[in-house]
């Protein structure tokens, strides 16, 4: 589990856990990691703006303060559904693994009647999607996008030949049913279309970006679009 991966679970963990609070032993064994490492994230979350609570003692832990717990969020069954089936059908999308997480949430904290109508609903909507690429590769580009670090790849061409490449990542793109990472290519010395299906490992490197930007790629096609939140439709139904 990648380092971002681990903080977002970890923060749900401490917010199930309300009062009672985990401790660090506990939190590391449940992550796989040191206590050292525990405490660390711990420190990140709270560095964020994350009201954590710490207790000392035999029967000490961490906690979320109990203010942090989401706030009652006002979605019709329809749209929460939406949001269930968009992050169902597109299970190889970038960061598809914390919108599964984050959509969770969100259903999590409906009012009872209305999670009641998401279930109903959601029974009657199938999803039927080829098995996503290896999750160790997404999960080392999704890494190297986030953090803006070179990332290793090994590339299957279409032909069949392979090659091992240097890649600054700049955006991915979905099109024709297929997910690509565009980036500079350090090998070929410029930007190339890399589809993620293709690519065989990755591994992120600790070498930082240079500065190559998104309209280095070009003018998009006139069909697409970048998934920002558009402000012009913020609170409409």
């Amino acid at each position: 589990m990648k380092r971002v991966e681990r903080l977002h679970a970890l923060s749900e963990m401490l917010r199930r856990s309300a009062a009672r609070g985990c401790t660090a032993d506990r939190l590391a064994n449940e992550f796989g990691v040191s206590v050292r490492t525990i405490k660390r994230d711990i420190d990140a979350l709270e560095n964020s703006g994350a009201p954590i609570w710490s207790r000392p003692g035999p029967r000490g832990g961490y906690g979320l303060a109990t203010q942090a717990d989401l706030p009652p969020v006002r979605l019709t069954p329809a749209q929460a559904v939406a949001l269930l089936a968009a992050v169902s059908a597109a299970p190889d999308a970038p960061y598809a693994d914390l919108a599964s997480v984050a959509v969770g949430k969100i259903v999590d904290v409906l009012d009872p009647p209305t999670r009641a109508k998401v279930d109903e609903l959601a029974r009657r909507i199938w999803v039927n999607t080829d098995q996503p690429g290896a999750r160790a590769v997404r999960s080392a580009l999704e890494e190297a996008m986030s953090e803006q670090r070179v990332v290793r790849i090994r590339y299957a061409a279409q032909d069949g030949s392979t090659t091992t490449r240097d890649v600054e990542p700049v955006i991915f793109a979905s099109t024709n049913g297929h997910w690509h990472l565009i980036g500079w290519c350090r090998l070929r010395d410029e930007m190339r279309w890399f589809r993620v299906g293709r690519i065989e490992h990755a591994t992120v490197t600790r070498t930082p970006c240079g500065t190559h930007s998104v309209e280095e790629i070009g003018i998009p096609p006139a069909t697409s679009r970048s998934v920002h939140r558009d402000p012009a439709r913020a609170g409409q139904p």
